[in-house]
């Protein structure tokens, strides 16, 4: 009996020494020379921990004879799961490698190349206060490719039925639209992430990863998706990323193997995070918010990752990295930042930011107040000395103010557009407002026609002014530019990210708004007084609100009015900075001369946007 166990344990082991090692993923791809990132490759399959490593060049498809140069392993380590290998990699010259894991007398081979860095990669430029952002949700925004809506090797098919479903919108949808975005005066597009998301329901949205180096083939491939960033730039448009490090998808292929029992936060129960962001830094929050706040999973089926396991930054931030060389983007946006282990964050930040110093990344952080929100923003003197190194951080507090002073008529102290005035008024809380990244809606928040009080256009577009002459990066939502609608159910996320209207469902109503956005934009586009000039404004208690954009040498007057009533422009009360300039300026939305040396009136729900020039030596004080 001893006999036949032990004959059989020897046939169960001459098994696992043939199927073993095997290799599943490799990641990252692929490298490039000449990069500040160090480069360590995770492999998984079968049985890779302790195998030994080596490699040779390959010329040709053939393996070179001689010692490999070019790519030297220099150290690895297993992970708990004895199914993955963490090599570290000296990389020395381009070209094409075989990897080699050996275990005894077997051994399994990968090729992997090391490409040529691109000649001024490093020093990209990046989005800025410059720009227009045009948001875009990827599944919902135009399908350009009607053979991709479904695919075999995913498990959610497209259902234009179901406004849970996917639609089918895609990469060459985007390509497609590139000119409508252009002539709307955008010059940077950010769409929702595109990397696989192959939850059974709900995976149209793409914020839950099942691949983080791969497209989601319903959109199209890694390959499409490069050339859709190529397209853009011949368009003058800059590409960012929408990047989710806080947390994967259930369906994710790590989920059922994975390398750390810490990989991701875990408890014994579902345990949701508390969506306390001010626990962060809140002197008298407990340790136990201050953990929910990071370690809770964000959803059901988005586990959440910890980024405290150093394995797991390392991924992370060279993930980041290869997207920014491999795609040439312009700079990234961040989900749900302030839910990630804040130190672990600013690392990963920070690592991204050294290899691409002049990179612009913009982190949602959904919160309000105003010094809530600036505690994010790197530079920052915050009071325990914590640096998130995250340049750009969404102006929640602004977008709030907009829309609440639009939603009614204003009455009452402290209503209308005086809620704009105050929400500037905090505008000492950043480091830097010209990286405040400004907007009037998103995805997650219902679209600002329906928000504004009777839907009335004449608000939208006073709004649409406001955010193209206000400090900071703005941003606009796909199908704002046709000021659409949600009838039924306004803040149903499914339903306000609806397909944007091409052809004979464009009305004249909407092509309206939006040659009056085009007009306003593509004039916003050529004014760096608006990029980077400094903001003076006025305060009024009768629903309007007056500023000036200025520098030395020029300024932007605007002046909003959200009364219904007609309104005086008290134009001596601006004589500090008035009399800085040439009183006579033009109206770039209309052409006309404007003469601001004696008071004007404008009609209601309106607002009067005056270039000036200083054209008589005067100087602006700094």
């Amino acid at each position: 009996m001893k006999k036949t166990l032990l004959l059989v344990a020897l046939a169960l082991m001459g098994q696992l020494a043939l199927a073993a090692p095997k290799i599943q993923q490799v990641e990252p791809l692929c490298w490039w020379t000449n990069m500040n990132m160090p480069l360590t490759v995770m492999f998984h399959g079968e049985d890779l921990s302790d195998a030994q490593v080596s490699v040779q060049q390959l010329a040709g498809g053939k393996v070179m004879r001689g010692a490999c140069h070019g790519l030297v392993p220099r150290s690895q380590h297993n992970a708990e799961s004895p199914n993955y290998l963490f090599v570290d990699f000296d990389v020395r010259e381009p070209g094409n490698y075989r990897i080699t894991l050996k275990k005894g007398k077997k051994k399994v081979t990968c090729d992997y190349t090391i490409a040529e860095r691109r000649n001024g990669s490093r020093d990209r430029k990046s989005f800025d206060a410059s720009d227009l952002v045009y948001l875009i949700m990827s599944d919902r925004f135009v399908d350009g490719d009607e053979s991709n809506n479904s695919t075999k090797d995913t498990r959610e098919k497209a259902n234009k039925s179901d406004v849970n479903g996917r639609f089918g919108g895609d990469i060459q949808g985007i390509i497609n639209s590139l000119d409508h975005i252009a002539k709307l005066g955008c010059t940077a597009i950010w769409p929702t992430p595109m990397l696989g998301d192959d939850e059974s329901a709900w995976s149209y949205h793409g914020y839950a990863c099942s691949d983080y180096y791969h497209i989601d083939p319903r959109y199209g491939s890694n390959t499409l998706y490069a050339q859709m960033v190529q397209a853009a730039h011949k368009k003058g448009i800059k590409v960012l990323m929408d990047m989710v490090p806080n947390h994967c998808g259930s369906s994710h292929w790590w989920m059922s193997d994975l390398p750390y029992k810490n990989w991701i936060n875990q408890f014994p129960e579902f345990t949701n995070t508390n969506n306390c962001f001010t626990a962060n830094y809140d002197i008298n929050a407990s340790e136990y918010d201050r953990l929910l706040s990071n370690r809770g999973w964000f959803d059901h089926p988005m586990p959440d990752m910890n980024l405290e396991n150093p394995d797991l930054l390392k991924y992370f931030q060279q993930w980041a990295i290869w997207w920014i060389e491999y795609a040439d983007l312009d700079g990234l946006r961040v989900d749900t930042y302030p839910y990630i282990e804040r130190i672990p964050a600013s690392k990963w930040i920070g690592a991204i930011r050294a290899e691409y110093p002049n990179i612009n990344i913009v982190g949602e952080c959904w919160t309000r107040p105003a010094p809530a929100v600036a505690y994010w923003q790197s530079g920052v003197k915050n009071f325990d000395g914590f640096d998130s190194n995250l340049p750009t951080v969404m102006d929640f507090p602004t977008e709030e103010a907009i829309r609440q002073a639009l939603e009614n008529n204003g009455e009452g102290w402290g209503n209308g557009l005086t809620k704009v005035y105050d929400a500037l008024t905090m505008d000492y809380m950043y480091a830097d407002v010209n990286k405040l990244f400004t907007f009037l809606g998103n995805h997650d928040m219902a679209r600002i026609t329906d928000v504004v009080l009777d839907k009335d256009p004449r608000r939208v577009k006073l709004a649409y002014v406001l955010l193209a002459t206000m400090r900071g990066i703005p941003q606009v939502l796909y199908g704002d530019e046709y000021a659409m609608t949600v009838d039924s159910d306004p803040n149903s996320h499914s339903l306000l990210r609806m397909p944007l209207p091409l052809g004979e469902k464009v009305t004249p109503q909407m092509q309206e708004m939006y040659d009056f956005q085009s007009r306003l934009f593509n004039w916003r586009k050529d004014e760096p007084v608006l990029h980077w000039g400094k903001t003076m404004h006025f305060i009024s208690r009768d629903n309007t609100y007056a500023f000036f954009r200025y520098n030395d040498k020029e300024a932007v007057f605007v002046f909003a009015n959200a009364a219904n009533e007609p309104r005086v422009i008290p134009v001596k009360h601006y004589a500090e900075i008035l009399s800085k300039y040439n009183p006579v300026g033009f109206s770039p939305l209309t052409g006309e001369k404007v003469d601001m040396s004696d008071d004007i009136t404008i009609d209601g729900l309106s607002t009067l946007v005056v270039k000036l020039e200083n054209d008589r030596g005067a100087l602006i004080r700094k």
